[in-house]
């Protein structure tokens, strides 16, 4: 029993102590908390510069090549070394998601809604797919703050998942978060595997949880994207938070965690799925490929 209220007293002792040291460390002021922001505003824009570097090697040629790809290794051996697994995992993802999804759709919007001219002579179903055409301003707007909203969400529940591994399970991360960067050859494959597998688990989530059998996620499903007449790349992540988590996430997510992919193969994947959703909701008669693309964007118009 002694051995019992000494162990308790240690606990708590030690717990009170940790609280006390965070506490210590949060800002007190207002200088605090600008350098606070201001510090985490430049990591988050330091964040994607190994990857775009990593992205550049293959279009630099010659000794540059070299040069590059030994400049990439020292920046990401650096870059791990003095960050934490959970911060590159997730700010790394949020990098992607941004610059390769969110941004670009909004981006979309906004060019469709100041140059509708312009715009429908390059859209598959002319004046009609623009957003505008279909949703009024206030409407619009919503889509967009739901379409930020799951994207957030998305990366919210991958670190909680990371920390309920690592911090409270107390086993190995999701990701490997290592200097050592996977071959090429590993990192085709793992992406190739991954998408097959993303596929198939969206193809058989959206055919028969959202379309076939009558259910709770169908009625959000129709309510929410389908109350569009025709996509444009907002609209990829607009969905009731619950079907986007379920149909759209997890199939990106589950292949990548089952094959412990290494962090810069995860960020790879999730670049590569968000460029391919912004093209295919995009609505536009013109995409970087006129095969794989463009066929797939038009499924994905005949769908709605």
């Amino acid at each position: 029993m002694a051995s019992l209220v000494h162990a308790l007293r240690d606990r708590f002792f030690h717990s009170t102590g940790y609280l006390q040291g965070s506490a210590w460390a949060l800002p007190r002021n207002f200088t605090d908390v600008y350098g606070f922001f201001v510090a985490k505003l430049t990591r988050l824009l330091a964040l994607p510069l190994p990857f775009i570097s990593f992205l550049a090697v293959p279009f630099l040629g010659g000794t540059s090549t070299t040069i590059s790809i030994v400049a990439f290794y020292l920046t990401w051996t650096a870059f791990v070394l003095s960050h934490s697994q959970i911060t590159v995992e997730l700010y790394g993802t949020l990098a992607a998601r941004l610059l390769c999804y969110l941004l670009p759709a909004l981006g979309f919007v906004i060019f469709d809604g100041f140059s509708p001219s312009f715009a429908r002579s390059i859209k598959n179903r002319g004046t009609k797919q623009l957003p505008l055409a279909q949703f009024k301003r206030n409407k619009l707007l919503e889509v967009a703050a739901v379409a930020i909203f799951n994207v957030l969400s998305a990366i919210a529940l991958e670190a909680l998942l990371e920390l309920l591994a690592t911090q409270v399970f107390h086993i190995r991360s999701i990701f490997k978060v290592t200097s050592i960067v996977p071959l090429p050859w590993n990192i085709l494959r793992d992406v190739a595997v991954g998408f097959i597998v993303r596929g198939v688990l969206i193809y058989f989530a959206h055919r028969y949880l959202l379309h076939t059998y009558d259910s709770q996620l169908k009625t959000w499903h129709l309510e929410w994207q389908h109350s569009a007449r025709l996509p444009f790349s907002l609209l990829a992540a607009y969905d009731h938070p619950a079907n986007y988590l379920l149909t759209q996430w997890l199939p990106t997510f589950l292949p990548a965690y089952l094959g412990r992919y290494h962090v810069l193969t995860w960020h790879l994947f999730v670049a590569l799925c968000s460029l391919e959703e912004l093209f295919i909701y995009s609505g536009y008669a013109i995409l970087p490929s006129t095969i794989i693309l463009l066929g797939m964007a038009r499924r994905t118009d005949e769908h709605f």
